[in-house]
């Protein structure tokens, strides 16, 4: 599927997207704007970027640039790039856990609609487990989903036991690429490793999939615990080294320094559960890296 069908569903969400020369842009949070598709690597000129954050009052950019970019933290994106993928890939413990899971579950195509009704349990389940406050409210959340019903690419999958969700993922088909998104569980079946299970599943049947070369689990989060990505590496998945770059509106920038960034990550550490407070964080964190070409951010 094309990009424009990706704008489409963030616009059924009430989201703001902007195309400009290098890439599509939604605000993921109030006048911060996150490029997408999340796969592309691009390299915009400064005047397109410039010319962006003052045209729509932008605070802030984020985007995925090459690791030979002048700006940018070093960073990866969670990708899958081998041409198979099979219980043969993964490693001794992997391989256990989804054997395990695939005999305590079953995972299935599921309605987007089923997921928006039963999964919102899976999501407050989820983030209160990785100690993350929820930023939405339940009808936001699932006009997720259902804002996807009637576009082309995307799909919903479950692990289920006895019927009952217990895993849920939302994926979509961009170009060559499958995207992961939203992936959740209720806690009470961790241990029965449905995780595994629905990972597996639905990786092995994408990548069988002749229009399908990659797939993208995710970018380097700025506020996620480094464990969730330690999961997908162990499920395959590898740590495709890129840049990311924020770029601040100029009338902004100038408040960004360390002194100010230490005194955000106290703050973070005072209120952890501050969804906003923590994303701030990491997008400062992420520009003060961009622009330190020290031996720490070089590859």
């Amino acid at each position: 599927m094309t990009p424009e069908v990706f704008a489409e569903w963030f616009r059924r969400q009430k989201h703001e997207v902007i195309r400009t020369a290098s890439s599509y842009w939604y605000d993921q949070g109030p006048h911060v704007y996150q490029a997408f598709p999340y796969h592309w690597v691009i390299s915009p000129e400064e005047r397109e970027l410039n010319e962006f954050l003052l045209k729509y009052s932008a605070l802030g950019l984020r985007y995925s640039t090459p690791l030979s970019a002048a700006h940018g933290a070093l960073s990866y994106h969670t990708i899958y790039e081998e041409p198979e993928y099979g219980i043969d890939r993964l490693g001794k413990w992997a391989r256990k856990n989804v054997r395990r899971g695939l005999k305590n579950c079953s995972v299935e195509p599921v309605s987007l609609e089923r997921i928006a009704d039963e999964g919102w349990e899976l999501q407050v389940n989820t983030l209160n487990r990785q100690r993350r406050r929820i930023e939405l409210d339940r009808k936001t959340w699932q006009r997720r989903f259902l804002s996807a019903k009637g576009l082309p690419g995307f799909e919903g999958w479950a692990a289920l036991i006895d019927g009952k969700l217990a895993a849920s993922v939302m994926t979509f088909e961009m170009e060559d690429c499958c995207y992961m998104l939203f992936q959740q569980c209720l806690q009470e079946y961790l241990t029965e490793h449905v995780n595994n299970a629905l990972s597996f599943t639905v990786s092995s049947t994408m990548m069988a999939r002749p229009e399908i070369n990659s797939i993208f689990y995710s970018l380097h989060s700025l506020d996620a615990p480094a464990s969730i990505d330690e999961f997908k590496f162990r499920m395959g998945y590898h740590a495709k080294p890129v840049r990311q770059r924020v770029m601040f509106h100029p009338r902004l920038a100038i408040f960004f320094n360390s002194l100010s960034h230490s005194a955000l990550r106290f703050a973070r550490h005072i209120l952890p559960s501050n969804g906003a407070l923590a994303k701030t964080e990491g997008m400062v964190r992420f520009y003060l890296q961009g622009k330190d070409r020290s031996k720490l951010q070089e590859v």
